[in-house]
Formats: structure tokens, C-alpha cells, sequence
């Protein structure tokens, strides 16, 4: 391995090497070091989402490993959101865990190396990469959801997204095979050459298909998205938090990339299944959420609906389309994680509640959190000047530019129908009579999580360069600028 490739990977391999570190200090000191863990995990993932900036490329991609490993500013962006995810959801995590007794020094380590995992996911660039990182990604995901062992729900979470992650993954590899079967090569760049040279067979559209089909399932998009709600609510919730948002912009990232290097000029196999993957998503996730009484459960039908707006962009097919599909996944983080430190502070007289119903009359026992849900449920909902109406904007107008007006139009019309469920949820917060009060006992950490989302959701549009910059610098990349 050349100093250079080292160096291109130095943050994945810093992760790896604290996560062992930390496994086994664990081991010795035992499941009553799991406080210290978690923090030296939160530590370990902003570091190094710090040393993305210090060795990463600022230039033209750096390739390494042999061509399995590709570092730009695509995959920086990306990986960003998810360390910032993951950091939060293990922050999140360290009250909720002591005060359910889940005491398990290996949980926040499970989320490092997924997060890991996560971060390789964005930088492959080749089907051999892309489904280790998968793998690395998913096995860790698989015992978290299922961390209380003692709970039905729990287990029952875990297995099902065990059992659909394997279907899933068995598409995928049967159609990275009939990839490269029909272009001789799992390198990306080989494949994009070979596509540009011979065309697009009847195989390789079904090898294309199967994989999507593989990585649709990662980011939950109908109809690929069965495992969404029960894992959604039977996992403890900070795993449902860390669900909710950093794998989700992972795979989406990752789908991006898939679809627009090796497959760029081949377009037309592949446009028209994402945008009917768009349009299933964005109905489910619109309709189905309307019946769902528990807070856990609607959020997975809105997460599912999410990512049907998320994939309007990358029907497009266009940088503008990748720009909308990456700035809408960093709106996405915020909003999420604001809402899941609320929900993982619904506690009455101690015990955790997930109904809807249980926040009737928060706007009179805890008028601070009620107001910051409401700015998440309005930015959900589209609703402007909040940073998720400006996500949508972003997305529907690049399928409009890309001549995709009815699908624009049917993302309009999924979003006004979604619109129901979170207003009624702010119908319940300051309508409702309270009858019983949540617990106002919010740990300080969750307290800041909860500020800070609500603000940047809140005042996005007064700079939103940040983002928008950095996400029109990303998808620049990949289409060669």
C-alpha cells in the first residue's frame, strides 16, 4: 500500500483502529465503561470528520486501493452528514441507555463501525467495494436494532431487518454479476468505458434493475420499504434516530453515485424505474402515515416519503438534480434529529410513550419543546421559509428543468397530502387538552441537540451557503467538473 493511499483512506482506517482500541477497553473495564465509550466515540467520529479537511483531496479525486477507493468533494460532503448523524444519535443515546438499563458497552462501537462502513459506502468505486461496505455497514445496524435483548419488539426488529437485509443483498450481487457479465469489469470507470463503447444490452438493464432493487431497499424506498415501521418502532430510539438519518444518506448517497458514474450514459435503462421508485414512495409515505397513531411509526412513513423527494432529483439525472438530492439529505439530518430528541424525551412519570395522542396539551406543560416541534413539523411539511420547504424547491425544480414537470407535480401533491399528519400533530400539541404532562427532565445534551436543529431549520434561509454550496461543489464531481 503506497503512503498516498494511506493517507486518501486515513480517516476510514483511524476510525477502524479506535473502534478496536475501544472494544477492548471495554472488554476489561466491562459494561460499566459504556458512558466513556460512548463519549470517546463521539470524539473518534468528529475527528474524523476533521481530517476529512486536513488530508482530504481539494483537487481532482484521488484514487486508491487499486481503484476500489475514491475520495472527492462528493464523498466528503456526505460523509460529513453521516459522522454528524452518528455523533448525535450516540449522544442522544447515552441517557437513554443508562435510564432503560440497556447498559452495553459495545453499542456505541457497533454505530462506529457502521459509521464506517457508512463512509466507505460513498467513496466506492467498484461493485466489490461497494458491497463490503454495505456488508460493514449493515451487520452492525443488525444488532443495534435488536440491542434489548429482553424486548419482543426489539428482537423482532432485528430479525426482520436481518432476514430482508439478506433478500436484499442477494439482489444486489446477482446484479453487480449480470454487470459484470455484460461489461467485463466491477470498476466503475471500466464500466462507464465499456457502456459508452458497446451500448446498453437487455442483461446489463436487468443487472442495473437488480441493483437497484439492492440499494433501494437501503435507503427504505417503496416497495422495497417493508422493513421501515416495525423496525422504526420496535428499536430503542436512539437507534431509530441513527436509522433515520445517517444510513439513509449513505445509501442515498451512494445510489447517486451509482446511477450517474458507471451509468451516466445510460440514462434511459434506468430513469424511468427511479421515478416510479420516486412516485411509490412519495404516495406511501404520504397516505399511509395518516392512520398511525405512534410517533415512532409515523416517522418511518415519513422518512419513506422523504426519500421519494430525495429520488425526484436523481431522476433528473442531472448536477442540478444531485445538487437537490444532497441538500435536501443535510435538511433532512436536521430535521430529524431534532425530532427524535423530542420524541426521546415523551416520557410520563418515568416510562417512555410513543403515541401521538401523548402530546396533547404540550404546548401548555412544555411550551419550549412544543414550539420546536412545531418548526420541525412545518418544515417537513414543505412549508416556507423553513429549510424543508427550500429541499423541496430544490428537487422539484430540477425535474422541472429536466423536463420532468409530472413528476414535480405528483411530489407537489404527495407533499400538501403529507401536510395532514404533521399539522395534526401541532393540532394536538395546541388544541388538546393535556392529560398527563411529559416529564420535563430532558438531559442537557438532548436539550442542545433539540436547540440547535430547530435554529438551523428555523433560519436556513438567512445562509444557506454553506449547504448549497457545498452541495452544488459535490455534484459537480460527478459529473466531471
Amino acid at each position: 500500500m503506497l503512503i498516498s493511499d494511506i493517507q486518501t483512506v486515513l480517516p476510514e482506517i483511524f476510525l477502524a483502529v479506535v473502534g478496536m482500541g475501544l472494544l477492548i477497553y471495554g472488554v476489561f473495564i466491562g459494561d460499566k465503561s459504556m458512558r466513556q465509550v460512548s463519549w470517546l466515540t463521539v470524539f473518534a467520529l468528529i475527528t474524523a470528520a476533521a481530517m476529512l479537511y486536513v488530508f482530504g483531496s481539494t483537487g481532482e479525486p484521488e484514487i486508491a486501493m487499486n481503484g476500489l477507493f475514491i475520495s472527492d468533494a462528493f464523498a466528503h460532503y456526505a460523509k460529513l452528514f453521516i459522522l454528524l448523524g452518528a455523533a448525535l444519535a450516540v449522544v442522544m443515546s447515552v441517557d437513554f441507555m443508562e435510564r432503560e438499563q440497556i447498559i452495553r458497552f459495545e453499542f456505541p462501537i457497533l454505530i462506529l463501525y457502521a459509521s464506517l462502513g457508512m463512509m466507505m459506502m460513498v467513496s466506492a468505486n467498484d461493485l466489490m467495494s461497494l458491497y463490503i461496505a454495505l456488508e460493514l455497514q449493515s451487520l452492525p445496524l443488525y444488532v443495534v436494532a435488536s440491542i434489548r435483548r429482553d424486548s419482543l419488539r426489539s428482537t423482532e426488529a432485528g430479525l426482520k431487518y436481518f432476514v430482508l437485509g439478506a433478500l436484499s443483498s442477494g439482489m444486489l450481487l446477482y446484479g453487480c454479476s449480470m454487470i459484470y457479465g455484460f461489461t467485463g469489469s466491477t470498476n466503475f470507470d471500466a464500466i462507464a468505458a465499456a457502456v459508452a463503447a458497446g451500448g446498453v444490452s437487455t442483461g446489463l438493464v436487468i443487472g442495473i434493475v437488480f441493483l437497484m432493487a439492492g440499494l433501494a431497499f437501503k435507503v427504505s424506498a417503496a416497495p422495497f420499504h417493508m422493513w421501515t415501521p416495525d423496525v422504526y418502532e420496535g428499536a430503542p430510539t436512539p437507534v431509530t434516530a441513527l436509522f433515520a438519518v445517517a444510513p439513509k444518506i449513505a445509501a442515498i448517497a451512494l445510489f447517486s453515485r451509482v446511477m450517474i458514474s458507471p451509468f451516466g450514459e445510460a440514462i434511459e435503462a434506468w430513469q424511468q424505474v427511479v421515478i416510479l421508485i420516486s412516485i411509490l414512495s412519495m404516495a406511501l409515505g404520504s397516505i399511509a402515515a395518516i392512520a398511525q397513531t405512534n410517533i415512532k411509526r409515523l416517522m418511518a412513513y415519513s422518512s419513506i416519503g422523504h426519500m421519494g423527494f430525495a429520488l425526484v432529483g436523481l431522476a433528473a439525472g442531472t448536477e442540478t438534480g444531485i445538487r437537490g438530492v444532497m441538500i435536501y439529505m443535510a435538511i433532512y439530518l436536521f430535521m430529524n434529529v431534532g425530532t427524535f430528541a423530542i420524541i426521546l424525551s415523551m416520557r410520563q412519570q418515568g416510562r417512555m410513550v410513543e403515541g401521538i395522542n401523548d402530546l396533547a396539551g404540550l404546548s401548555k406543560t412544555s411550551p419550549g419543546m412544543a414550539l420546536a416541534l412545531t418548526i420541525f413539523m412545518f418544515s417537513m411539511a414543505g412549508i416556507p421559509p423553513l429549510a424543508g420547504f427550500f429541499s423541496k424547491l430544490y428537487v422539484f425544480s430540477a425535474a422541472i428543468e429536466a423536463g420532468l414537470v409530472t413528476l414535480a407535480i405528483l411530489g407537489v401533491i404527495a407533499s400538501v397530502i403529507g401536510a395532514f399528519y404533521y399539522l395534526r400533530i401541532i393540532k394536538v400539541m395546541y388544541f388538546d387538552a393535556p392529560v398527563e404532562p411529559i416529564d420535563d427532565d430532558m438531559p442537557r445534551e438532548t436539550k442542545a441537540i433539540m436547540a440547535v436543529t430547530a435554529f438551523v431549520t428555523l433560519f436556513f434561509f438567512i445562509w444557506p451557503s454553506p449547504i448549497v454550496d457545498g452541495a452544488a461543489q459535490a455534484a459537480s464531481v460527478l459529473f466531471g467538473g
